[in-house]
C-alpha cells in the first residue's frame, strides 16, 4: 500500500497559480488511479480531479474545468494539480488520494488511502 504526501500549498493572491505535489512512497504507484478532494471552510469534501493509472484518462469538477491540470510522472511516483486562475472559493484543504481497483472517479468513499492535505489559501 501507498503512503501520500501532499505539498506546495500556500498563500496566493486570486488569478495567481500554484500546483500541487502529491509524493507516494511504497511500491505500486503506477497501479492506482489518484484523484484530488479539496474540503473549504465549514463545507463537505468534495470532487476536484481524478486521473487513471496510466494518466490517459482524466476527469474534472465543473468549478475547476479549464482552470486546473491533473498529470502524474508514475517514474516519480508523484501526482501532480496544476491551478491557474485560482479564485478565492478555491480556498480549501487539498487533499490527494489513490484507489487500488476501478477506474478513479468523484467518490472518495470509493478511495482507499489519503493524505493529510496541504492548505490552500486564495486571496482577494
Amino acid at each position: 500500500q501507498v503512503e501520500l504526501v501532499e505539498s506546495g500549498g500556500g498563500l496566493v493572491q486570486a488569478g495567481g497559480s500554484l500546483r500541487l505535489s502529491c509524493s507516494a512512497s511504497g511500491r505500486s504507484f503506477s497501479m492506482y488511479g489518484m484523484g484530488w478532494f479539496r474540503q473549504g471552510p465549514g463545507q463537505e469534501r468534495e470532487f476536484v480531479a481524478a486521473i487513471s493509472w496510466s494518466g490517459g484518462s482524466t476527469s474534472y469538477a465543473d468549478s475547476v474545468k479549464g482552470r486546473f491540470t491533473i498529470s502524474r510522472d508514475n517514474a516519480k511516483n508523484t501526482m501532480y494539480l496544476q491551478m491557474n486562475s485560482l479564485k478565492l472559493e478555491d480556498t480549501a484543504v487539498y487533499y490527494c488520494a489513490a484507489k487500488r481497483s476501478g477506474s478513479p472517479n468523484r467518490m472518495g468513499a470509493t478511495y482507499d488511502v489519503w493524505g493529510q492535505g496541504t492548505q490552500v489559501t486564495v486571496s482577494s
